[in-house]
């Protein structure tokens, strides 16, 4: 008996130093899962540096290829901000007025009262225009072509020889034609300017266009119309309307006002001894120009501006 005791008591001895060493040796659950999280920890940061290293290389590589897509512009000599693109008016000093001249495919506006000077202006744009190698066309609803051709030959611009030159194009028009024209989307005028290749047009005068319509609402949807379908031409366009330049007796049309690019007085008004001549830029879209009032006088060259500023127009409303 004592035998067995001291068996049993050898063997519970034995399990439970067996059980002392497996606990010493066995690694808690909770210390199990927290060294887990931090392997797992160590992962997602090793991956986030990672991304972030892509990243990194990513956003380089972008700037590298932007920096190579800059040396190719500069390289080829090409402007990102699109230079504006002007042309030369080939009135006397009116360009150093305008930053080099009108921008190219705009439609200008030239305001004046009889005698001001305002189709001599107008033909001298296109002159220039004709020296450059530019075809150039005349639009004209009062002016007649045989007295309007020999009025010019006094400036020396023989526009009959241009004209068979193929250089020049007069077309005579009728306001009831231009009605037409604009219910056809284009008609004779728009011919001349797509056959010919046009770059510059002059219509003298918009205002017996205008007197066509007796509403507002008319006046108003017509010039928006006629505005339209000069710009579908792709050629730089002068308009001349007969009218006081005086600012409080600006044309009818507010439209006119708004939908041209530039609107240019050319004011003659009584000095104290006889007529002057002045002109004057009452804006010009696009373009940081002169603010001043320069004289004007009209020579066997053409139209010559003063460089120097003028004075207050002696104009009365």
């Amino acid at each position: 008996m004592k035998k067995q005791k001291k068996e049993v008591e050898k063997e519970k001895s034995i399990e439970k130093e067996k059980k002392n060493q497996e606990t010493k040796h066995k690694i808690p659950k909770t210390l199990k899962q927290n060294g887990i999280r931090k392997d797992k920890e160590k992962t997602d940061d090793k991956k986030l540096l990672n991304t972030d290293k892509n990243k990194k290389e990513i956003s380089q590589k972008k700037s590298e290829a932007v920096g190579e897509d800059f040396k190719i512009l500069e390289s080829s000599g090409k402007s990102i901000n699109k230079k504006i693109e002007r042309i030369n008016t080939g009135i006397s000093n009116f360009d150093s007025f305008i930053e080099g001249g009108f921008i190219k495919n705009s439609t200008n506006l030239l305001v004046g009262g009889s005698g001001s000077g305002k189709s001599i202006f107008a033909l001298q744009f296109l002159m220039q225009g004709i020296k450059h190698n530019e075809k150039c066309l005349y639009v004209t609803f009062e002016e007649k072509k045989h007295e309007f051709y020999t009025n010019m030959l006094r400036f020396g611009w023989d526009l009959e020889k241009l004209e068979r030159q193929g250089k020049f194009f007069f077309l005579e028009y009728t306001p009831e034609k231009v009605r037409t024209m604009l219910e056809e989307g284009g008609g004779a005028i728009e011919n001349i300017v797509l056959t010919e290749n046009i770059t510059r047009m002059v219509i003298d005068s918009i205002t017996s266009f205008e007197l066509l319509f007796s509403e507002d609402i008319e006046k108003r949807s017509s010039a928006l119309a006629l505005f339209s379908l000069i710009r579908k031409w792709d050629c730089t366009v002068l308009l001349t309307y007969e009218g006081s330049p005086s600012p409080t007796r600006m044309p009818s049309s507010r439209i006119l006002d708004f939908e041209s690019d530039s609107i240019i007085l050319l004011h003659f008004v009584m000095g104290e001894r006889q007529r002057e001549r002045f002109l004057e830029i009452l804006k010009m879209r696009g373009t940081t120009h002169s603010l001043a009032i320069h004289s004007f006088s009209i020579e066997k060259s053409g139209i010559v501006i003063s460089k120097k500023r003028g004075t207050k127009v002696p104009w009365t409303d």
